[in-house]
């Protein structure tokens, strides 16, 4: 009997019983259905699918239908000099908190002690008058009606932040709004659509529609999965392979305990990216970042 054989007539392999097996084969192999870490990216303001940093799908819409599972705290990370979406990099100094940079961080490579003290905190010190570190968040979705795979979606501090205008939510409105109409985001198909009104790409978000109970108990399955928690857990760039300098990669991609926004309850007053105007100000800017959960347990105002 060959090796392709034994796979030949086997009435069990559509059955419950081998689908619930499939995480271990996953493990095994590196990734949901062995394609690894997949990722959407929003370079040129289109949604890009890439699994291990290799685009396989465009979508030129400008708008893609995902059910969020899953979403980490908000970060931050500083790239010496200028970020190059085509050849990726492991940034220079990142933050996991917002408050002070994470341990993997190399010694050599921290620009101060505390977040709220550092001079890349300051407006002014990246482009024109943003912050050359940047305020990030990751989140881990599902692709409507494909709830088998998961995704990591990156978004900058312009599709974190900011009130909603014209029913155009950025995340920290939309988890509100979520809030206020009682429903979890892992039962209802988010829209995420492009400001066309942006240079850069930027992100709003609404509700498309609710889940039926099939669909509801797949993502609840689905978020079970490993591949959800590396999704939220690791960087941009470990996610696709890249190496972090002075061997920083290694310690980084550590697994970490899990910070499950979700489904915590918060204390503190929604996220406001902070606003520091000279460097001398720095320090008495210590940023009281709070992350996703504060939107999903405040009512709209």
């Amino acid at each position: 009997m060959s090796d392709i054989d034994i796979f030949k007539g086997n009435s069990l392999v559509n059955s419950d019983l081998f689908k619930s097996l499939q995480n271990t084969m996953d493990n095994l192999s590196g990734g949901t259905g062995g394609s690894g870490m997949r990722r959407i990216s929003l370079r040129g303001g289109r949604f890009r699918e890439l699994v291990k940093g290799e685009q396989v799908n465009v979508n030129n819409s400008g708008s893609l239908n995902v059910v969020i599972l899953d979403a980490a705290k908000v970060s931050r990370s500083y790239y010496e000099g200028q970020y190059d979406p085509e050849n990726p990099s492991a940034p220079t100094c990142w933050s996991a908190d917002t408050q002070r940079p994470d341990q993997a961080v190399p010694n050599e490579q921290r620009q101060s002690s505390t977040c709220g003290e550092c001079p890349m905190n300051v407006r002014g010190s990246g482009q024109g008058e943003t912050r050359a570190c940047r305020y990030a968040q990751r989140i881990a979705v599902a692709l409507e009606g494909q709830y088998d795979k998961v995704y990591q979606v990156n978004l900058a501090a312009m599709s974190v932040f900011g009130q909603a205008k014209d029913g155009k939510m950025p995340m920290q409105a939309y988890a509100n709004y979520l809030k206020a109409h009682n429903a979890p985001p892992q039962a209802v198909v988010t829209e995420m659509y492009f400001d066309e009104n942006s240079d850069v790409p930027k992100l709003f978000f609404k509700a498309a529609r609710p889940l039926d109970e099939a669909e509801l108990q797949d993502v609840i399955t689905l978020r079970d999965n490993p591949d959800v928690e590396r999704a939220i857990t690791f960087t941009v760039s470990q996610s696709d392979g890249v190496q972090a300098t002075n061997g920083a990669a290694k310690e980084a991609s550590k697994p970490k305990k899990s910070n499950n926004v979700l489904d915590k309850k918060a204390e503190e007053a929604p996220v406001k990216e902070p606003k520091v105007k000279k460097k001398e100000e720095a320090k008495a800017s210590n940023d009281d970042l709070s992350d996703l959960v504060e939107a999903w347990d405040d009512a709209d105002e």
